[in-house]
C-alpha cells in the first residue's frame, strides 16, 4: 500500500513567485539570506619551470624539517610522564621554532616557518590526533610527503615575468596576467608527477548570477550529479582508465602510472568546474541532498564513492553560489529516491534497499508516472529545498 512521503505536500513544488526562488507570501528579502559579494578571492595556480625544481626541493625539505621537529613536540607535550597534559597552539609552537631561519644554509623565512605551526595546529585540531604522520623527504620512498611551501601575503612578488621568493627568483608561465593582480598569500606546491605550481589568492571582482531559476541536485555513483532540469554529471573518470592504469602498474611503469593519476584527477576537476559554474549562472537557488561518503568508503562501493568527489563538487558549488549571490542549501535527502515526484506517495513499486540500487528507471504504481531514478530524486530534493525557504532561513 502507498503511503504519503514523510514531510511532503503536493503544493510545496510549485514553482516560487520571486525571481523563480521565493514561495508565494513569502517575504523577498527574509527568504534571500545571501547578498552579492562585490569582491571575492579567487586561488590562481600557476606551473613553475622544470628548472626551479631541485631548489623548491630544498625549501620543501627544509619545510618538513619544521613539520617533524613540532610534531614530536606536540606528542610529547600531550603524553608527558609528569604533570598534565597540554594541546599546544601554533603560537605555542612558533616559540619551539625561533631562530631556525637564521641557522646556516636555511632559505625559507620565518613567515613560512610561522605558517607551518599554523597548519600543523589546524591539522591536528582537525583529525584529533596527538601526533600526526611524519612528512618525509626522501622521493624514492613510498611514504614521500609532496613538497610544500606556504608564504604570508607580501613575500612572494611578480616582477619581469618571474617569482621572487626567499631570494631566489622562479619562472613560471604567467596564464592569467599576474601583473594585474595583488598577490597575497598561498603556497608552493608539488604534484605527483613532480611538477612545481605557485599557488596564490588574489581580489576579483564578483559577478552577480543572472539566473532565475532553481534546481535540485542529486549526487550519485553512476552518475557523480543529477539535477531536477535533467542535467547530468557522468563521473567514473576512475573507472575509464582502470584498464591503463593496470597495465601500467603490473609493467611497473611508475611515470606512466602518475601520468594516468594526474590525468583522472585533472579531468574530474575540469568537469565539476563547468557543471557546477554552469548551474551557478543559470539559477538562483542551488540545493542537494546530505549524502555523505563516510560510510560508503567502508563498503564494497568504496572505489566509486572515491571516484565521484562528492565533497570537491560541494565545495565548488557553495563557494561559487556565494560569489554569484545565490542560495546553496544542504538538505536531507531521505526517501527522495523512492517518492514520487508528481504524487507525493512511496508507492510499492519504487526502488527500494541495496535490491533496487539496480533499478534506473520505474513507474509509479499510484499515479502512472515514469520517472528516472536520480532525476525523480533531485525534483523531490527541490521541493525540501522550497520547504525549507518557506519555513524560514534567518538573515546572516
Amino acid at each position: 500500500m502507498a503511503r504519503q512521503a514523510p514531510g511532503f505536500s503536493p503544493g510545496s513544488r510549485a514553482q516560487p513567485a520571486i525571481a523563480g526562488l521565493v514561495p508565494q507570501g513569502l517575504d523577498f528579502a527574509f527568504a534571500l539570506p545571501y547578498k552579492p559579494v562585490m569582491d571575492c578571492t579567487k586561488t590562481l595556480r600557476l606551473r613553475i619551470k622544470d628548472k626551479h625544481a631541485k631548489v623548491l626541493a630544498a625549501m620543501a625539505r627544509e619545510v618538513n624539517q619544521v613539520w617533524n621537529h613540532i610534531n614530536a613536540i606536540s606528542a610529547k607535550a600531550a603524553r608527558p610522564f609528569h604533570g598534565k597534559s597540554r594541546f599546544l597552539s601554533g603560537y605555542d609552537l612558533q616559540k619551539y621554532t625561533a631562530g631556525f631561519s637564521k641557522c646556516d644554509g636555511v632559505t625559507v623565512g620565518s613567515g613560512t616557518v610561522q605558517l607551518v605551526c599554523v597548519e600543523y595546529a589546524t591539522r591536528r585540531k582537525q583529525f584529533k590526533k596527538t601526533r600526526l604522520n611524519w612528512r618525509v623527504s626522501n622521493p624514492k620512498s613510498s611514504k614521500y610527503s609532496l613538497g610544500w611551501i606556504p608564504f604570508k601575503g607580501g613575500h612572494a612578488k611578480y616582477k619581469a615575468g618571474q617569482i621572487q621568493f626567499a631570494g631566489q627568483k622562479f619562472s613560471l608561465w604567467d596564464s592569467y596576467g599576474l601583473v594585474d593582480y595583488e598577490l597575497r598569500a598561498g603556497s608552493f606546491s608539488q604534484d605527483s608527477r613532480g611538477r612545481w605550481y605557485f599557488n596564490v589568492a588574489v581580489q576579483v571582482p564578483c559577478k552577480p548570477s543572472p539566473g532565475t531559476a532553481t534546481v535540485g541536485i542529486d549526487l550519485g555513483l553512476k552518475d557523480c550529479a543529477s539535477a531536477s532540469n535533467e542535467q547530468k554529471l557522468s563521473g567514473r573518470w576512475y573507472r575509464q582508465h582502470e584498464l591503463a592504469l593496470a597495465k601500467a602498474q603490473r609493467a611497473h611503469k611508475k611515470k606512466r602510472v602518475k601520468a594516468i593519476h594526474a590525468k583522472i584527477k585533472n579531468q574530474r576537476k575540469d568537469d565539476m568546474h563547468q557543471f557546477s559554474s554552469k548551474l551557478v549562472q543559470e539559477n538562483a537557488a542551488i540545493f542537494v541532498g546530505d549524502v555523505a561518503s563516510a560510510k560508503l568508503v567502508k563498503t564494497k562501493m568504496a572505489k566509486s564513492t572515491l571516484d565521484a568527489g562528492w565533497a570537491m563538487l560541494k565545495t565548488m558549488l557553495e563557494y561559487k553560489s556565494h560569489q554569484a549571490g545565490i542560495v546553496f542549501e544542504v538538505v536531507n535527502e531521505n526517501y527522495t529516491t523512492q517518492t514520487c515526484s508528481c504524487c507525493g506517495v512511496i508507492p510499492a513499486s519504487s526502488p527500494k534497499g541495496r535490491a533496487g540500487l539496480r533499478i534506473r528507471e520505474w513507474v509509479c504504481s499510484e499515479c502512472g508516472t515514469a520517472h528516472d531514478r536520480d532525476t525523480n530524486a533531485a525534483k523531490n530534493i527541490l521541493a525540501a529545498g522550497h520547504r525549507r525557504l518557506a519555513a524560514g532561513i534567518p538573515v546572516l
